[in-house]
């Protein structure tokens, strides 16, 4: 990479109901897709410094992050993203202006990017994993 080139690094938090479905909220930027809470790094902020601030921002409330597992590659996007598995500290959640709604959806029912990434952070066997796509 060169010096002036643009990279982006980004975190995202798996978040499970009781259910085992996965949280994902609406985005009112963009497409309005539905991803995972989190987003983009700021300067000078570490990956779970970032976490915290954005699930603070997007769902109105403190998460736990229990384990990084894994760091993925999207070249649409030349970016990376790490995921997390993060528990809520609340069952109550507040939507920032960023997004419209929220819903748990079951894992086999997400895009197959997604689904990879969700499924390998709930099997989590203690080594960070990675991939490109």
């Amino acid at each position: 990479m060169a010096f002036d080139d643009t990279f982006r690094l980004s975190c995202h938090g798996v978040i499970t109901n009781d259910e085992g479905k996965v949280l994902l909220l609406k985005a009112n930027y963009g497409n309005g897709n539905w991803g995972l809470p989190g987003g983009a790094l700021e300067p000078g902020e570490t990956i779970h410094q970032a976490l915290l601030r954005e699930c603070l921002e997007e769902l109105g409330q403190a998460v736990i992050i229990d384990y990084l597992s894994g760091v993925y590659f999207h070249s649409a996007y030349n970016s990376q993203a790490f995921i997390f598995r993060v528990r809520l500290t609340e069952a109550n959640i507040v939507l920032s202006p960023e997004h419209s709604e929220y819903a748990f959806f079951a894992i086999d029912s997400l895009p197959q990017v997604q689904q990879r990434r969700v499924r390998e952070c709930l099997d989590f066997q203690g080594q960070v994993l990675s991939a490109a796509f």
